[in-house]
This record gives C-alpha cells, structure tokens and sequence, in this order.
C-alpha cells in the first residue's frame, strides 16, 4: 500500500510537460495554488477510476510484462517471509535477495559513475553524413534500468521498437534533412536533432494515435466483460457470492466510484469555473465551456488512460511517452475549443486568442494528469496482483496518494519558476534567459496550440504518422494470423519513433540479450536436465527477471539521491554537478569507458543467469 501511494504522489510531476504553457503564454504570472491542486488531484483521481475497468483485462487476462510493476513485485515477495501458496523458503529468499541486490549494486555503480562522478558516459551518438545536409546517427544509450526492463518486456516489443527506431533515423531524418536547408551555422547533428523534434516526432505521434485508438476497438469486448463482471462480484455488499470471492478479485464498489467520480466531476466544475470566469464571458458562454471542457477530458481521459496503460504494459512506465499522448490531448483540445471560440466570435475580443489557447492547455493539463497517473497505476495493480494484494485496497490508496501528491504541485513548480523561470517565461527581468529551465515538452505542446489556433500547424506529418500507424496494425494482424509467434505491436512502432534513440537502444539490447538467454538455456535444460527441462529454466528465468529488477530500481534509487545533492547544491549557490570528478574535456574517453563498462555489465548479467545451479524439484 505504501509503495502503491508513493507512486502515485510522485507520478503527478508529469503536470510539468504542459503546466508551464500558461505562464509561457503570459496567461498565468505563477502557478495559483487551489486550481493547480484540482486540476491534479481530479486528474490523478480519474486516471485511477478509469484503470479500474481496465484491470482485468490489461492484468488478469493479458500477457504484458509491465517491466516496473512485475520488478517491484519481485522484490516485495522476495522481502516477506512468505506471500500466498509458497511456504518460506530461507534459502530461495537469501538467493532471490542477493540477485535483486547484486543488480542493483550494478546498475548503481554504473549510475554514480555516469550521473554522479561523470567518468562514464550515459549515451553515444555518431552522427553520419549521407549528402550535401542528409544526416543521421547510430545511437548508445547505457541505461542499465532500461536494459533490465527490456529484459523484461520481450522481443516483440523491443523488435517493433527498433523498427519505428529504423524508420525514424533510417529514412525520416536523412530524407528531411536532405530537402530542407539548415540555418547559418547550425551543425549537421544539430540539424537532425531539430528535424526529428519538430517534424518527425509528430510522425510518431500520428502513429501512436492511431494504434492507441486500434488498441482501446481491441480493448472493448475485455473491457466490457471486466466492466460487467465486477458489476456482477459487487452487485451488493453482503451477498455470500462476494464473500466468497477471492480478496485478490475485489475492486472498489460501483456505489464508491461513483462517489469518487461524482466529487472529481464538482472538482473540476470549480476549477475550470475559476479559470473561464476570469476572463468574463457572458453567462451561457461561460457555462458551455466549462461542460465541453469537463466532457473533452473525462472522455479523451478514458481513451489516453487505456493507451497509457498498455504502452506501460508493453515497455514500462520510465520510457512510456506521455508527452506523446499530451501531442494528441492538445490538439483535440484545441480544435473543440477553436471550434467554441469560433462559433462564439471569441478570437473577435481583445486577448480572445490568447484565451482559447491557455483553455487547451488547461484541458490537456486534466489529460495528462489522467494519463500519467494510469500510466503508473496499472504497474502497481500488476505488483498488487502478483503478491496477491486485494485491489480495492490499492485503488483507495491511490486515489489518496493522487490527492495528497496534488497539494505538493503548485509550491514545487512556483519555486522552480522562482527559481530559475521557463523559456520565454522568466519572473524577472534581471534574470538570465540562458539559465530557464527548458521546458521542451511544454513548449512544443504550446507551439501546437498556438499553430492550430493560428492554423499554421503542420498536419501532414501527423497524418503520414497516421498512416504508418495503419501500416503497422496491418502486419500485425497478418503476422499474428499466419504465425504462431510473430507479431509487431503497432504502439511500440509509434514509440519506436517518437522516443529519444538513446533510450530505445538499451530497451531493445535487452530485449535481445531476454531472447537469446531463452532460447539458450532450453538448449542447456535438454541436456543437463532431460525430463525437467521447464523447471530448469524457470529457475534460471526467474534469477534473471530478479537481477533484471535490481538493475531498474538501482538506477532509480541513485537517480533520486543524486537529484537531491544536485538540489542542495544548486540552491546553495554551488556546482550544477557536485560530484563531478572530471569536466567537459573528458568527453570522449567518458563515452568509450561508458560503452566498455555498459558491455562488462552484459557480460555479468548474462553470466549470472546462467551460473544458476539445478537439481530436481528445487526452484
């Protein structure tokens, strides 16, 4: 329940890929506090209600690994004395302790040394040119939290992955980057890094799009059965049918979400009340935006926590793209709200332009509390349900650990504003614009606002995006039809895309270095274990899904450690990188003892997997 709640808390900060838009656009002077807290707590709050029906049927009847949430459930059980239908085992538990300790001892040298010290490198890109200005690069990321969760979410995935990854700086980037003209001075790799941010990435969402749409047609009928059987489980609360219900099948009562939904649907009233009035419409005006606005999130909520979900599902939550989802959320946003101000000659009033355009923002800002939160909530119901945790339990926890994170948002972005400001959005003139925080995700989300209310807005890649899309779930389904194995998750294409290389890279090796160890250890099993060939490698599995869970949460755990001195540091008037050893001149040998270090770790991992002893029945 703890971990459950924490995570929730922490997940709201996703609010800062589109928040900041506001004060970018000279609408807001600060974060007010009380609209701030209800836009993230009703946000957080629906994204847990709507995983509610999606439970079953992206948990319970599916095959996602859910990298992070199968990870913390590894290390829950291996933590407990005992959890359901195993006894304790000493002995397993002092093995399984020291694979999940031995990774994360691993992957947090690795991270000290990367983020921390700066004596190794945590990416490498080398770029080539193909022409005159054609450019592209082959990219090393060196995550060891992402190799693990590669490990974890399969070779299907991590294939698609590398595919749209192919697609994106194989054939986009050289293309565009061939017949269209650099600025004066601007590097070859500079160049390509803008192409892809501001033209290839929309490819990527217009795939993401419309494979999330594809996958919540696909969702329906489990969805449905899941809706209808827990409406069936909870018909009335002492029945002996529910008592006889297992704790682990329970979810909240209809009667409690719609309670739940009721005070998140007045929540959001005041808050969206609060921010049209101010800008003092007529009356009726006023209202019809404040309904559309409620009914854009709460509907376009629904479809981006189902999309949120299985992308967690597919590849995790610490490289799931919700500020791709945010691309899909403002420009639906934007075009029912230019549709309003139209029809209400509002861009007719004085500063009615700059108004439709931070309503957008306000709206997507609901989404991407909704999608983050069910991003995140779906890997915790995954743990809940591999240690056998009672659902609804987890469900109330994370609508409080939501509620209670909500009240940090506002103080902690004010003082960030504070602090260092927002491109385009300092708090005083004095300030130096070089050191505003970037903001990139809210900066591109307010670009598109701002060209679709000025239709300026390049629709042509989103809608080639849109038939890559179609493309990918085409041979999807025939792979699926005419294999037995085979298949290429359109989502993941999308992602494949739209993520940063870097990233990608590390998912993909895993997913890899997951395939060959499989195939390899069968091998091994039929000849050293003949007649208990699946127990042999389930017992060498299994060590390498709790090593691979060490190598995610000791990245993690020094990632927030290092944050933290870097926080004390800065606000202290110190060192952006207080632990550095080196300086910018050790670049280069940086990335070479990254690479050889990220490949001896390889090697380490894939030898523990394989240093696993068996004998007859001893798992």
């Amino acid at each position: 329940m703890v971990q459950t709640q924490a995570s929730a808390a922490g997940t709201l900060s996703a609010i800062i890929f589109i928040l900041p838009g506001l004060l970018m656009i000279g609408y807001w002077q600060g974060f007010p506090f009380w609209e701030t807290l209800l836009l993230c707590a009703c946000g957080g709050s629906l994204g847990v209600l709507f995983t509610i029906p999606l439970r079953r049927a992206m948990v319970v009847n599916s095959d996602l690994p859910y990298p992070e949430g199968l990870a913390a459930a590894e290390i829950l059980k291996v933590g407990s004395e005992k959890h359901d239908d195993e006894p304790a085992n000493t002995k397993n538990k002092s093995t399984g302790m020291k694979d999940i300790v031995g990774g994360a001892a691993l992957s947090g040298l690795f991270s000290l040394c990367s983020n921390g010290f700066h004596v190794l490198s945590s990416e490498f890109s080398y770029w080539i040119s193909l022409g005159k200005t054609a450019t592209t690069q082959l990219p090393l990321g060196f995550s060891m939290a992402l190799l693990g969760a590669g490990y974890l979410i399969g070779i299907a995935s991590g294939a698609a992955i590398l595919v749209g990854m192919i697609l994106a700086w194989a054939i986009f980037v050289p293309y565009l980057t061939s017949i269209f003209t650099p600025d004066q001075g601007m590097a070859a790799a500079e160049f390509a890094s803008t192409i892809w941010a501001h033209k290839v990435r929309f490819i990527g969402a217009g795939c993401i799009g419309i494979a999330a749409i594809w996958t919540l047609i696909c969702l329906a009928k489990p969805v449905v059965e899941g809706v209808r059987a827990s409406l069936q489980a909870l018909r009335t609360n002492d029945t002996d049918e529910k008592k006889a219900l297992h704790h682990t099948d329970l979810d909240m009562s209809p009667k409690s979400i719609g309670l739940v939904f009721l005070a998140i649907i007045i929540g959001l009233a005041i808050a969206f009340f609060s921010f049209v009035n101010a800008f003092q419409l007529p009356p009726s005006v006023t209202f019809i935006y404040i309904v559309v606005g409620i009914l854009v999130a709460v509907l376009m909520g629904f479809f981006v926590a189902a999309a949120c979900g299985y992308m967690a599902g597919l590849i995790g939550t610490s490289a799931s793209p919700i500020s791709g989802i945010g691309i899909l959320g403002i420009i639906v946003s934007s075009l029912v709200v230019f549709g309003l101000s139209t029809s209400f000659h509002v861009f007719d009033l004085p500063g009615g332009s700059q108004f439709a355009t931070a309503l957008a923002i306000f709206i997507t800002s609901v989404i991407v509390s909704i999608a983050a939160i069910s991003n995140d909530n779906l890997q915790d119901l995954k743990t809940g349900y591999v240690v056998g945790a009672t659902p609804w339990k987890q469900q109330v926890a994370l609508i409080l650990g939501s509620i209670v994170g909500a009240f940090a948002i506002a103080p902690v972005l004010n003082l960030l504003y504070q602090a260092y400001g927002f491109t385009g959005a300092l708090p005083r003139a004095s300030m130096d614009p070089s050191q505003a925080l970037a903001a990139p995700q809210a900066t591109l989300m307010t670009t598109i606002a701002q060209g679709i209310f000025s239709s300026t807005l390049e629709w042509n890649y989103i809608i080639f995006g849109i038939i890559v899309g179609i493309i990918a779930i085409i041979v999807d389904q025939l792979l699926k039809h005419n294999t037995k194995s085979l298949m290429l998750p359109p989502l993941a294409v999308g992602m494949g895309i739209y993520l940063p290389p870097t990233l990608e890279i590390p998912l993909v090796i895993g997913s890899i270095i997951g395939y060959i160890v499989h195939r390899s250890l069968k091998a091994r099993a039929a000849k050293r274990s003949p007649g208990h060939e699946e127990e042999d490698v389930e017992s060498c599995t299994h060590r390498g899904v709790l090593f691979a869970s060490g190598l995610i949460v000791g990245e993690s755990i020094i990632g927030v450690i290092i944050a933290f001195i870097i926080v004390i540091s800065v606000s202290s008037g110190g060192s952006e990188n207080p632990l550095a050893l080196v300086g910018k001149g050790f670049g280069n040998t940086a990335e070479i003892l990254g690479l050889i270090a990220f490949i001896i770790s390889i090697i380490i991992f894939v030898r523990h997997i394989f240093s696993t002893p068996f004998t007859p029945n001893d798992k």
